[in-house]
């Protein structure tokens, strides 16, 4: 049901609100997560690498879905909190024009261009043939990806957390079934684990599609919408485009980190294949959560009620680093037998190169929490220039770090060391943007 985010205690709504949407990133990971370690445990350590080389790959195609749900999610909730109901619906209509078109650009760009890439990354020829592979077939479910996202956005920004959740977690926990059917049962290999993940996130995309389309025509607004409106569509390209680019350069830099990495050989590769999966579930629910503190701020911002806004960066801070502790324990104490769950083997430089990873990163989530709740305020007040600035500062120190680094410590301790760095100047930064611009300008 839609849920009106400008009145009761700001604190309680955004638990209410947020914690479905926390289960829903949890399960949106599984399908990451269930790919490795199918492909780990049921083919070979060289199709676990190959499944992590390529979703460094995939991460540019989500940055721009990811793009396209926060303009749209964003502009809706200003919308809906105006109860301007008219200019909503055609705010959806608008973004969905607008995200067809460029997830067929992609996929055009997509067929051609993975090859090329991987050969760019210096992917190892043991593994290359399978990430071409998963990287073909994922590019054909690039219409789900894009339409799915919209749907969770327009859920979100209506305040209604519940029902993707709901889909997600029947999707995902499909996928792990499928997985293995496909590659244990069917011998399908990499590609088993691919068209699993095809498949399941199709079904996940029509039902949520289907309920969104539905919830909104029962919205009765004054006035009739337009199916596209071009004063709209800037308004959304405000939000989405440095939204796109922050995950696109986030995911050029991981892809140009992951160039070092390949340069360490297959178990190190597989040893951060896994690591990475693990990092990303606590780091996709952090900005998760940071992105419900953004629609958060954006229906507070358009009734008007900028005190509330204030509120929800206090609570957002205690929301993520309730969750850190559990992660911070959990992979510092259990980090090794997580890892396992993707590696065939208890010993070697696989499971060593996961556990330096997850030592040196977990106990910094309290620090870049901190940093994607900021940026949930940020974004959601539209202040694009100071979000971009904090991540982009974030950004390069992890990707310069990370090449300088290792030539002095001479391993590739030096590449996990970057991303603390990283982390920690950009937090100082978003903080300090979140201070100046909160209380002055709303």
């Amino acid at each position: 049901m839609n849920k009106d985010l400008t009145v009761g205690k700001p604190e309680a709504v955004l638990w209410r609100f947020c914690l479905p949407l926390f289960g829903s990133v949890l399960f949106q990971q599984l399908y990451n997560i269930a790919d490795s370690l199918v492909a780990g445990k049921f083919v070979s350590e060289n199709a676990l690498a190959a499944v992590g080389n390529s979703y460094e790959i995939t991460l540019i195609f989500i940055a721009f879905a990811f793009g396209c749900n926060m303009g749209c999610s964003v502009m809706v909730s200003q919308l809906f909190g105006a109860k301007d109901y008219s200019g909503m619906k055609t705010a959806v209509s608008t973004a969905c024009i607008f995200s067809a078109v460029l997830c067929g650009l992609l996929m055009a760009v997509g067929i051609g261009g993975c090859g090329p890439l991987l050969r760019l990354i210096r992917t190892p020829e043991e593994v290359f043939a399978d990430s071409a592979l998963y990287l073909d077939i994922y590019v054909w479910g690039l219409p789900f990806v894009f339409f799915y996202n919209i749907a969770t956005g327009i859920f979100s920004a209506l305040g209604d957390s519940r029902t993707p959740f709901l889909f997600l977690a029947a999707s995902s926990l499909s996928n792990i079934g499928v997985d293995i059917l496909f590659v244990k049962t069917f011998g399908m290999g990499v590609s088993g684990v691919a068209w699993a993940t095809f498949l399941c996130q199709g079904v996940s995309c029509v039902l949520a599609v289907t309920v969104v389309w539905r919830r909104l025509k029962k919205i009765e607004a004054q006035g009739s919408s337009v199916l596209f409106d071009w004063g709209i569509l800037k308004k959304i390209l405000v939000i989405a485009v440095p939204s796109i680019l922050q995950q696109s350069f986030i995911s050029i830099g991981n892809i140009m980190i992951q160039s070092v990495i390949n340069g360490f050989g297959p178990s190190v590769m597989a040893g951060y294949s896994a690591a990475v999966k693990l990092n990303n579930m606590v780091i996709t629910s952090f900005t998760t959560i940071g992105n419900g503190i953004s629609n958060f701020a954006a229906q507070n911002l358009g009734a008007g009620k900028y005190g509330r806004i204030r509120e929800a960066f206090r609570a957002g801070i205690k929301m993520v680093w309730c969750l850190c502790v559990p992660f911070c324990i959990l992979y510092l104490l259990c980090g090794r037998y997580l890892l396992l769950l993707f590696l065939e083997t208890d010993s070697g430089e696989a499971l060593l190169t996961g556990m330096q990873f997850l030592w040196i990163l977990s106990p910094f989530y309290f620090v870049v929490s901190a940093k994607l709740v900021a940026d949930g305020i940020l974004r959601g007040i539209s202040a694009m220039g100071q979000f971009m600035a904090a991540t982009l500062l974030d950004l390069a120190l992890r990707v310069v770090l990370a090449f300088v680094l290792p030539q002095w410590i001479g391993n590739a301790m030096g590449v996990w060391a970057a991303w603390p760095m990283g982390w920690t100047v950009a937090t100082a930064l978003s903080i300090f943007f979140y201070r100046k611009k909160v209380p002055a300008d709303v």
